[in-house]
């Protein structure tokens, strides 16, 4: 009788998961002296890796992996809600792992913790992998998206909005309504989406012949804090006439230090906030937002990374300017 992958395992005191990773080659998921057992058993009890069964086992799987960011904002709970709705439908059950905010360890843990359950696919929602973590993800030949994250390579499928043309709209919108000095703050601009934001933000600025200075543009992760900590900087008197915030909830930080301030929005002030989540509907004044469609982000992920018919490619989602009472 040919020995089975089970049998390697039980004679050598590790999961089939092990097993399969060892003799895939497939590094960072054991130790050497694993491996070395691992092989020796192997070839004691005459085991033939079955490809066609390695190949199934991912197939098999009805469970869909997703990887979150822990960053303070609430724009990520309708992507997850649409990769719920399309999994349901596909009779598929979800988990989710957090990685922190830029965090390699625990991007790596959430990687090997999926990759050893052999799910069905991994979702990367808002998180730009190391380049260490992303090797670890594409070696696992598992299929996978990146929700809500864009990264400059066409070999990286990512659903998400085109972060040059939320900051070029954002900006647009507010030179539309009179603005020429116009900040910009509480983004990330060490990674790919907060560098589009700010680019496409400067090049609406340069085409209406406006400054940018680079004062008016104060970083962040996104946070309430990070909103409200800019406000602060730019004083009870400042110079710009209006913001732009990286997120709903920053947003909302930069109001409630205005209102703090005692300064008016939007006569003396105009705010426009990226997301477009229920928070911009429920404060006063309601916020003015570049509107993303982060549903659909979740539904068209899940869509696209169980369809291995179709091509692997990137796409946008579409965006809106909702014009409220903040501008």
């Amino acid at each position: 009788m040919t020995a089975t992958i089970k049998d390697v395992a039980e004679e050598a005191g590790v999961s089939t998961a092990t097993v399969s990773r060892v003799l895939a080659n497939k590094e960072g998921f054991y130790s050497e002296r694993t491996a070395q057992r691992v092989r020796k058993v192997a070839t004691s009890l005459g085991y033939e890796k079955n490809i066609s069964a390695v190949e199934l086992v991912t197939q098999k799987s009805q469970v869909i992996g997703v990887i979150i960011s822990s960053i303070k904002t609430n724009f990520s709970n309708k992507i997850i809600e649409g990769i719920q709705d399309e999994a349901l439908k596909h009779g598929l059950s979800v988990i989710m792992l957090y990685a922190g905010q830029n965090d390699p360890q625990l991007q790596e843990r959430a990687l090997k913790t999926l990759i050893e359950r052999s799910v069905k696919g991994i979702l990367v929602v808002a998180i730009q992998l190391t380049d260490q973590n992303l090797t670890l993800l594409q070696s696992s030949q598992i299929p996978y998206r990146f929700l809500s994250t864009s990264y400059n390579s066409d070999q990286l499928p990512s659903i998400a909005s085109d972060d040059y043309q939320i900051g070029y709209q954002a900006t647009q919108h507010l030179i539309q309504k009179g603005h020429r000095k116009i900040g910009l703050v509480a983004m990330d601009v060490s990674e790919y989406i907060g560098q589009q934001r700010v680019a496409g933000y400067k090049d609406a600025m340069r085409q209406s012949a406006l400054p940018v200075k680079d004062e008016w543009v104060k970083t962040g992760m996104y946070t309430y804090d990070d909103g409200s900590n800019a406000m602060k900087a730019f004083g009870q008197q400042p110079e710009v006439t209006a913001i732009i915030g990286a997120s709903d909830l920053a947003s909302i930080g930069v109001l409630n230090q205005a209102v703090q301030f005692n300064i008016k929005v939007p006569e003396q002030l105009a705010i426009v906030s990226i997301d477009g989540t229920y928070l911009a509907e429920i404060v006063r004044p309601q916020l003015t937002t570049v509107t993303q469609a982060f549903y659909e982000m979740g539904t068209l992920g899940m869509q696209t990374l169980l369809d291995q018919t179709q091509p692997v490619r990137s796409r946008f989602t579409p965006i809106k300017i909702e014009i409220r009472q903040s501008t």
